[in-house]
């Protein structure tokens, strides 16, 4: 229990020190507010983001983009406690924010740990019976379950452990577009499966035209 607290205590210490999140205000995460564009987000991550990748194209665009916090250096600083922050862009305009933790920031720690340190900047949190879904990231599971929530009339925060690698996670998202942008989602992962025996047969009828087309070259310059 010891070694719990004294895990407890030192993420806290490092949370509050590197301003994970601005006081009670979950319209952003450190310099990252929703709304912001792509350009926006690169431009705050100092560019050490990787490019923007386009996940689905109709009947919205949705981008996503990760960015990797640099460890600092030298000892009187204290570690990054995050691992990655995945940035999603529904229409061009960031819509949600997932922070992954690194394993060995968050070890020993148990759900209450990290629901009180939370808390200690949020104040109290709620414990509902809920989940999270994340429709395009293959890392989780489609919905994983919420350790505890913090939120307002307009953004949401949750706490939830990972169930496949057992790490806590943070995902905070703007509700009204969080709810566009997973309408819009089902609405392309559909028009995908319509459209897929089309896009299957031209794919085979360009690599049965390439074929004939090498037949016919070699028909004619093959030497017997």
């Amino acid at each position: 229990m010891k070694l719990i607290s004294r895990g407890a205590v030192s993420l806290a210490l490092v949370m509050f020190s590197t301003s994970l999140i601005y006081g009670q205000d979950l319209s952003k995460y450190r310099t990252f507010s929703f709304g912001m564009s792509v350009a926006s987000v690169s431009k705050q991550a100092n560019q050490q983001i990787a490019k923007s990748e386009i996940i689905h194209q109709r009947p919205v665009l949705i981008e996503e983009s990760t960015w990797y916090p640099p460890q600092p250096f030298g000892s009187s600083r204290p570690a990054e406690p995050v691992e990655k922050v995945l940035f999603s862009f529904y229409n061009g305009e960031l819509y949600r924010m997932l922070v992954t933790y690194d394993n060995s920031a968050i070890k020993g720690l148990t759900d209450e740990d990290m629901i009180g340190v939370i808390s200690a900047k949020y104040g109290t949190a709620t414990r509902p019976i809920a989940d999270v879904n994340f429709p395009t990231n293959p890392s989780f599971r489609a919905t994983e379950k919420v350790v505890a929530r913090w939120e307002d009339s307009q953004y949401s925060f949750n706490l939830f452990r990972s169930s496949t690698s057992g790490s806590f996670a943070i995902v905070m998202f703007d509700k009204r577009m969080d709810a566009q942008a997973g309408i819009s989602i089902a609405e392309s992962v559909q028009l995908e499966k319509q459209e897929a025996p089309q896009k299957e047969a031209v794919r085979i009828k360009k690599e049965t035209d390439a074929l004939e087309d090498e037949r016919q070259k070699n028909m004619k310059t093959l030497r017997p």
